[in-house]
């Protein structure tokens, strides 16, 4: 299918807004919803039967040629078939006319996407890891999501409704003005509309192709280096010497207390279980619910705390060097998983990436091997080793003493003269600059062969045998800041 492409000076924005269903709107949400997941498990099972068909026959011998032949999985295909299909299986004959014809087409949408994202990954034409087959979805975990494409899609004129097709017109927490001036004023065209289960609540997420200037920054000669950590959320220093530091709020270290509390009213009550037919009780899903709203109001403060940080700085520098920090590998660490987690490195990467292109500035990534810590800001010299528990930054070579984030910050900060582009809007690319030393993986290994060698049995070395550690070494050419 092909992509849609807005016109010149248009870009496709999403506006999302908290719904306020009452009783008989939110039965009908969760319909739709369910409607969309029946549909994806129906075209799993009407592809995926076909397969093992096929594996049967061959097993019993039956030439290629005779073989059922592959049933396909494009968007029209799935269509065309589950139409024929829904008025003559049991499962759907008795309800399918109670939704709208857009949830079911969301679930096969989904399938077929499912479906070509397995093929391009087992021929290689998928980057990213190997994706396995689809699966069916489960009704107690699969997310609640509904996508309308065709239809009465629209923000009401009151600015304090929305109108869907089939649900009709429900209240929303929030004004939609910002979406509604855009709409009348001829600048903003709704494409379509997204309805989702989350945190505990119902959105709404329209689409819109909305004419958007690029605005310009506070500061677009200054660059500005940040360093991610979790004793300190972020160091930002910039090309003209200010140094700030945002502190780390640790939302979830605040909320375990009452978690742990909350936890404790749940593992007392008579939770559900599958594997003896049991239910859950009506305290337990009271207390559950408790439970789940603790957690929502962490990763809503998560949320907005993150908004607020990415959004001052990509409307403040003109160039913004960040870290391609590798954070599914710091998660395996068991003593910081969670402060990490907490932080949100990932987050905040994506959101400066796509707040810089509205803004017209740019975004530079150094590489994932960049030695910011032991890299001295002053003269440039690399230490050999620099352990997490020495929080303070002493070159050897020139006597510089500076904390350890600020002097990653600066030089951070250093690698925007060494980036390329031109730092205008059109240059909307990610930007990566490569190590100083030139070197692009780790230069030697985290432990160790136990390999037998010449050393003696085990693999084990001698004492004069081993390595010496090398001691710091200066650049060939030094990072400036100013």
């Amino acid at each position: 299918m092909k992509k849609f492409q807005p016109q010149s000076g248009f870009v496709v924005q999403a506006f999302r807004f908290a719904l306020d269903p009452n009783a008989t709107q939110e039965r009908a949400l969760r319909s739709h919803c369910g409607a969309a997941r029946a549909a994806y498990n129906w075209a799993v099972g009407w592809v995926t039967a076909s397969w093992w068909q096929r594996r049967a026959e061959q097993s019993y011998g039956i030439p290629e040629a005779e073989l059922t032949q592959w049933r396909p999985w494009s968007l029209p295909a799935l269509r065309k078939a589950f139409n024929a299909a829904k008025r003559t299986e049991a499962r759907f004959a008795g309800w399918w006319e109670d939704n709208s014809k857009e949830a079911y087409s969301t679930g096969l949408a989904n399938a077929a996407a499912a479906f070509d994202n397995y093929s391009k990954s087992k021929q290689g034409k998928r980057r990213g890891k190997k994706v396995g087959a689809p699966r069916f979805k489960s009704k107690r975990k699969a997310g609640l999501s509904c996508r309308f494409t065709t239809g009465t899609i629209r923000v009401d004129t009151d600015g304090r409704h929305v109108t869907l097709p089939r649900l009709g017109t429900i209240r929303v927490h929030e004004p939609t003005g910002k979406l509604l001036d855009r709409v009348q004023a001829g600048k903003g065209r709704i494409l379509s509309a997204t309805v989702r289960h989350e945190r505990g609540r119902w959105f709404v997420a329209f689409q819109v192709e909305t004419a958007r200037e690029i605005k310009r920054v506070a500061r677009p000669g200054t660059a500005v280096g940040i360093d991610l950590g979790v004793k300190t959320l972020a160091v930002l220093a910039d090309s003209t010497g200010e140094i700030r530091a945002v502190p780390n709020p640790r939302h979830l270290d605040s909320a375990l207390t009452r978690l742990r509390r909350a936890s404790r009213a749940v593992s007392r009550r008579q939770g559900p279980d599958r594997r003896a037919g049991q239910k859950a009780s009506k305290w337990w899903e009271k207390a559950n619910a408790a439970r789940n709203r603790v957690h929502h109001r962490v990763a809503n403060l998560r949320a907005d705390a993150l908004h607020k940080l990415t959004t001052a700085v990509a409307a403040e520098y003109g160039t913004i060097v960040v870290e391609d920090l590798n954070v599914a590998g710091m998660l395996r660490n068991r003593r910081l998983a969670r402060r990490i987690a907490d932080a949100g490195f990932g987050e905040i990467r994506r959101q400066l990436t796509y707040k810089t292109r509205r803004n017209g500035c740019r975004i530079v990534a150094a590489d994932r091997w960049f030695p910011s810590s032991k890299t001295c800001s002053g003269c440039g010299a690399v230490k050999a080793k620099l352990p997490l528990h020495i929080r303070t930054y002493e070159c050897d070579a020139c006597g510089l003493v500076l904390d350890r984030d600020d002097n990653a910050a600066r030089n951070l900060a250093a690698l925007a003269a060494a980036a390329t582009g031109t730092g205008v809007a059109g240059d909307q690319d990610t930007v990566k600059v490569s190590k100083p030393r030139g070197a692009d993986q780790k230069t030697r290994a985290t432990r160790p062969s136990r390999k037998a060698g010449t050393g003696r049995a085990g693999g084990a070395t001698l004492p004069h045998q081993r390595q010496t550690e090398a001691r710091d070494r200066t650049q060939a050419e030094a990072l400036t800041l100013w």
